[in-house]
This record gives C-alpha cells, sequence and structure tokens, in this order.
C-alpha cells in the first residue's frame, strides 16, 4: 500500500536538521540562538487513529529545517484539533505551545511569527482580531479560514477577525487546485480584509494542490517554499 501523501518527501531538498524535544516541543535550532521563532501550527482535524503524527510528517521537518538555516528556531508540536468540536481545546493548545516556546532560551520571545497550514487555518483568528506586541506575522499556507457551519465556538474566525483592520503582516499561499470549501474561505477572507484596510501578501502556486509540500514535485511548488519562508524571515528581521 502507498504512503498517504503527507508522509511523502518533501520536494525542497534541504539538509535534514534533529529536532530537540523539550516539553512537547520540537524546537529546529540554527547555530547561533537566542534567535527568532516560526511556529508551525499543522492542520486538522487529525484523527486519533493516525499512527504518523503531525510532527513527524516531512513537510514539517522540512520547514523546520528550512527556518533553522535561515537563522530562526523552527517550532513543532501537537494541538488537540482531532475533530470539528476540539477546535477550543486546539486554540489552547496553541496558545500554550507559543508561550512554551517563548520561555525557551534559545528563542527571541519578541519575535515570533505563527504558521498555519490547512484547516489549523482557522486557530490563526484570535491572533489576528488581538495580536500581541511580539506577534511579528502569521502566514497561512492553504488555509481553512472560517469554521464548519456546524461548529460553534469560543473562537474568533479568521474571516471575522479581518473584519476590523488588523496591522501584523499577513501572507496567504493559494494553491491553484484547493477544496472547493477551503477557497471559499479564503476569498470570504480576501474579502473583508480589502473592506477592512487590512494588507494581506498572497502567494498563488500554479497546478499546485492542497499540501503541495509533499505532492508537487514542481519548480513552482519549490519556488512557493522558498518565497514564503523569505517573506517569513525578512517579517522577522
Amino acid at each position: 500500500m502507498a504512503e498517504p501523501s503527507f508522509l511523502q518527501p518533501f520536494v525542497l531538498a534541504t539538509d535534514a536538521v534533529d529536532p530537540a524535544h523539550e516539553d512537547a516541543l520540537d524546537l529546529y535550532l540554527p547555530t547561533e540562538t537566542p534567535a527568532p521563532a516560526i511556529v508551525l501550527v499543522h492542520g486538522g482535524p487529525v484523527p486519533g487513529h493516525i499512527t504518523v503524527r503531525p510532527p513527524s510528517w516531512p513537510a514539517f521537518a522540512g520547514y523546520g529545517a528550512l527556518a533553522a538555516h535561515a537563522g530562526a528556531v523552527g517550532v513543532m508540536f501537537e494541538h488537540g484539533y482531532s475533530s470539528p468540536e476540539a477546535i477550543d481545546r486546539a486554540a489552547a493548545d496553541v496558545a500554550a505551545a507559543v508561550e512554551g516556546a517563548r520561555r525557551h532560551p534559545s528563542v527571541d520571545a519578541e519575535r515570533v511569527l505563527l504558521w498555519f497550514f490547512s484547516g489549523g487555518g482557522v486557530l490563526a483568528g484570535q491572533w489576528l482580531a488581538d495580536p500581541p506586541p511580539w506577534l511579528a506575522g502569521v502566514a497561512l499556507t492553504y488555509p481553512m479560514l472560517a469554521h464548519y457551519d456546524e461548529i460553534t465556538s469560543d473562537v474568533v474566525s479568521p474571516v471575522d477577525a479581518v473584519r476590523g483592520r488588523v496591522d501584523v503582516p499577513v501572507l496567504l499561499t493559494r494553491v491553484e487546485h484547493e477544496h472547493d470549501w477551503i477557497k471559499l474561505s479564503q476569498s470570504e477572507f480576501l474579502d473583508a480584509a480589502r473592506d477592512s484596510g487590512t494588507r494581506v501578501d498572497v502567494i498563488d502556486v500554479p497546478g499546485a494542490q492542497h499540501g503541495f509540500e509533499t505532492v508537487d514535485d514542481t519548480d513552482a511548488a519549490r519556488a512557493a517554499i522558498t518565497e514564503a519562508l523569505a517573506w517569513a524571515w525578512a517579517t522577522l528581521a
């Protein structure tokens, strides 16, 4: 049986970095610390029966290594978004992981960027609605940006968050062949951002699919990863 797409190799060649495992965090460390941090927030819902958990997925190992090579601390962890109903628990897990990363001696606590992927994009709303002073920016890669219709949650959705002007730098990476419901949420997000005067930088990845980092072995996919990482580092710097 073929491996699932999220366990396929990262399409951008990079020297691997073995993360330090501390307090439920995987820390991809640069040569010089303390350094700014890029906290990676995986998607969801991720059912409990999946045996290889998100911190071990090649895409996040790739992003963590790229962050470290760029001079930042790549931070990876697992949150509890196991079902749509678990979004509030997942939001609390993200907040705890971010604070844990900021307390770590290798991290410059005043320069942190949050990077949300896929279904984890709904967890970005609270940070956009009320960004703390240390938040350098928010990156969103093929994100879901609105709650499922049947879910009631205290977590503000990104679409609602940007109805008020957001001054934190925001990056949205979109793929050409996106799921319809995710594409709709991204359009709603951009419309709301435009109406409020919130600037959103956009990277469009032609020919790409959701989860392109381990699906699309193309120059366009590699260029998008490189461009997004450059945006993150420039935002932190």
